[in-house]
């Protein structure tokens, strides 16, 4: 048997949190068997273990923060044998002796010449950012003629999963830019170019001297460390220079954080090094803002609102605490963005679904034959991706703060999940495509995957309009908050039967209760109302849906 370590692998996010570890020391586990569950800021996730054998050791511990990479678990593999052969073990080790002799002066040399070639002009070019395709670039965080550090932040790249930053490698003063925000860029595509400030005297010694020792820190002088280092933090007049300017020293975590709430890097007050802004900065404006300590940036949403003070519930009675889960607090976060943000509008009306029920009903004995459930939500996304197409309003976005609308040439739908860990929104791409048996059964498995936290990123991301139902709790009616930046949320209450009139008398008819919110910047009344009446069209007869 052979020890290896296994580590993250690619989980679609910069960073997750470990919050359930699912092996111990000395398990035996088969390929694909769960080995931690991680949640980040959009999912929960298992991570399967890629090869069988036994635990020897566990690498992280739950509620640590863990990225790709990182290590995970150590196993004995089974069937695999790590000792060398005993015939070729002395040669292989003589001959890597002689290999790391000869290229001893070598190595030596070559870590001279970077040093010395250093000084003049250099291209700094975009490095390995784990892959081939272009990225977009959404920020340069630099211009010619300014003076740079080595470690600086020269530009900010995006792909699909991820934001990264593209570091100096050198010293000295930008002569030219060649990205611009806005565009893309590769690995290998010019980045700028510099002209960088001599060599790196202690990079360029000889293989025999080593650099002057640092100073270890102890607990005697670390006071005084950290007084020297907050000496060296930018002046007051260079910081105000960077909230104003387009220098903002932020890491990609904290850009993204920053875009998410709609905050303005430039108006935030760096505390990390050199001015860099950190989360904690942002956690600290953000909380400024909501106990009005300070003006509100730029007209930021909540301006004005006073905080709710702090009550000691256990002066009245006996209490119990809980810690809100992580996906407890970005939906409440999400929902209060939302509601600040977006001008709601409800409407209401009944929907008869007295033949749709009976018609339903009817295919009990077919769905049993497919192993599907039909219940009444497949009907509901049907309808509702005839009313999106019938009226492209609702199929839209905001964009450019507002002054752009994006029409969306596809129909993904979201559809509002309860689970034990908070309220999650799995995503039913192509909806108008899709007939009523796969619809039954791509919603029930969505459904299993959000109760058992097995949902990825992928699955809640690109809808287009959400469906978010109580029929089966009750309730009359209910005001859905908008999923932005979805324009529209359709409400679905308990079915209940009452009398309507036909024309002559009363007759039981089987009524749906819906509620419409939507974002009345994109959407007026009238457009509410036509969506309405194709909807309530459709679910009340069915065969609609074939036209």
């Amino acid at each position: 048997m052979s020890k290896e370590t296994i580590k993250i692998p690619d989980i679609g996010s910069d960073t997750a949190e470990v919050i359930e570890i699912s092996v111990s020391v000395g398990d035996e586990v088969g390929v694909d068997d769960s080995l931690v569950v991680l949640e980040s800021d959009k999912a929960s996730m298992e991570v399967p273990c890629p090869k069988a054998g036994k635990i020897v050791a566990i690498l992280v511990k739950e509620g640590q923060s863990i990225s790709e990479g990182d290590d995970l678990v150590e196993i004995e593999v089974v069937g695999e044998d790590s000792s060398p052969e005993p015939q070729s073990a002395a040669p292989t080790q003589e001959t890597q002796a002689e290999k790391e002799k000869e290229t001893a002066p070598e190595a030596a040399s070559s870590s001279v010449e970077p040093a010395q070639s250093a000084a003049g002009p250099q291209t700094v070019s975009v490095p390995d950012i784990g892959t081939e395709d272009e990225v977009d670039v959404i920020e340069v965080c630099v211009s010619a003629g300014n003076e740079i550090s080595e470690g600086d932040s020269l530009v900010v790249l995006e792909s699909d999963k991820a934001s990264m930053e593209i570091p100096s490698p050198y010293s000295g003063t930008v002569e030219s830019v060649a990205l611009k925000e806005g565009g893309k860029a590769k690995k290998g595509d010019q980045v700028l170019v510099m002209q960088v400030v001599g060599a790196d005297v202690t990079a360029a010694q000889p293989a025999g001297e080593s650099e002057s020792p640092r100073p270890a820190v102890t607990p005697e002088s670390a006071p005084a460390e950290k007084a020297s280092q907050s000496a060296t933090k930018p002046a007051p007049a260079e910081q105000a220079n960077r909230s104003s300017g387009a220098e903002v020293y932020a890491g990609p975590a904290v850009r993204k954080l920053a875009r998410e709430f709609s905050i303005d890097l430039k108006a935030v007050t760096g505390s990390g090094p050199k001015g860099r802004v950190v989360k904690e900065d942002l956690q600290n404006y953000v909380k400024n803002l909501v106990e009005n300590k300070s003006p509100v940036a730029n007209g930021a949403a909540g301006a004005g609102i006073p905080a709710v003070p702090e009550v000691d519930y256990a002066q009245f009675g006996d209490i119990e605490t809980e810690a809100a889960s992580k996906l407890h607090r970005l939906t409440a976060a999400n929902m209060h963005r939302s509601w600040l943000n977006v001008p709601h509008v409800t409407q209401w009306d009944d929907a008869d679904i007295t033949d749709l029920e009976a018609f339903r009903k009817g295919l009990k004995g077919e769905a049993e034959k497919k192993g599907v459930k039909m219940t009444p939500l497949p009907f509901l996304l049907k309808a509702c991706a005839a009313a999106l197409k019938a009226n492209p309003k609702f199929n839209a976005s905001l964009a450019d703060n507002g002054e752009t609308i994006v029409y969306k040439q596809y129909i993904h739908i979201g559809i509002a999940v309860d689970t034990p860990a908070g309220l999650v929104v799995p995503v039913v791409r192509n909806v108008d495509k899709k007939s009523m048996w796969e619809l039954a059964a791509e919603t029930a498995e969505l459904a299993a995957k959000a109760k058992d936290r097995k949902l990825k990123p992928q699955d809640m991301q690109g809808g287009c309009f959400t469906i978010s139902s109580l029929g089966s709790i009750g309730g009359l009616g209910f005001t859905p908050i908008v999923n932005t930046p979805e324009v529209g949320i359709l409400g679905v209450s308990k079915l209940t039967v009452k009398p309507v009139w036909n024309g002559k008398e009363f007759v039981p008819r089987e009524m749906l209760p819906l509620s419409l919110s939507y974002d009345h910047r994109a959407i007026n009344g009238a457009d509410a109302g036509r969506f309405f009446s194709t909807l309530n069209e459709v679910l009340g007869d069915i065969r609609r849906l074939l036209l």
